[in-house]
């Protein structure tokens, strides 16, 4: 239990630090003291920082993952499929925005080119999923015919802009997406803002 217990802290603890510092900014010097472990445990668990950087999206992307099949195998419609994609994964986002914007640097500069596609061809087998869902519909009619991947890259692309710059949406109104509150307020506004586009967009002219 507590070599668990001890792996489980060291993740937590490097994905706080990776958030708040970046990849490059938090040594493994700095996640072992903060998880209360030391570099040897880091060595034997995942190997290097990068063992450990690596873990943690895997984590996150197959967690995703997993949710994604849930949705596919419940028995709803296309429609009722991808609009619980999209609020799955906007509240995924939004909860914990610094690690959003610490993986979209590391994407988009990718100087670490193993990890870099490693990261990314998992991230594009879950949006083969969700481009599933999209084509299916429009095969038995549901969906009117569009472009799926530029939809998908529309309702991925706008949850990321407002979890990295949310004053876009949010300047003026008093609400800080810091704030708990105020957070589910901005959450809740762009899932029923996305869910309402996909209805618009996707439902066949009569």
């Amino acid at each position: 239990m507590e070599k668990i217990d001890k792996r489980a802290n060291i993740l937590e603890a490097a994905e706080k630090l990776f958030s708040e510092l970046g990849y490059e900014g938090a040594s493994t010097r700095q996640i072992a003291k903060e998880a209360g472990a030391n570099m040897a445990m880091i060595n034997y668990y995942f190997g290097s920082k990068e063992g450990v950087f690596m873990e943690i999206m895997t984590l996150r992307i197959q967690a995703f993952k997993d949710e994604l099949d849930r949705i596919n195998n419940d028995q709803l419609t296309g429609m009722e499929k991808l609009l619980k994609v999209v609020e799955g994964y906007a509240k995924r986002i939004l909860c914990n925005r610094s690690f959003h914007k610490m993986m979209h640097r590391e994407l988009s500069l990718p100087q670490r080119p193993e990890m870099f596609y490693t990261i990314k061809n998992a991230m594009a087998e879950n949006m083969l999923l969700i481009e599933r869902i999209i084509t299916n519909g429009i095969e038995d009619g549901s969906f009117r015919q569009v472009d799926v991947r530029m939809l998908i890259a529309t309702i991925t692309g706008t949850i990321s802009n407002v979890a990295i710059s949310p004053s876009k949406i949010t300047s003026g109104t008093g609400l800080d997406i810091e704030k708990k509150a105020d957070r589910k307020i901005i959450t809740e506004r762009l899932i029923n803002h996305l869910q309402d586009l996909i209805i618009i967009y996707l439902t066949p002219q009569k």
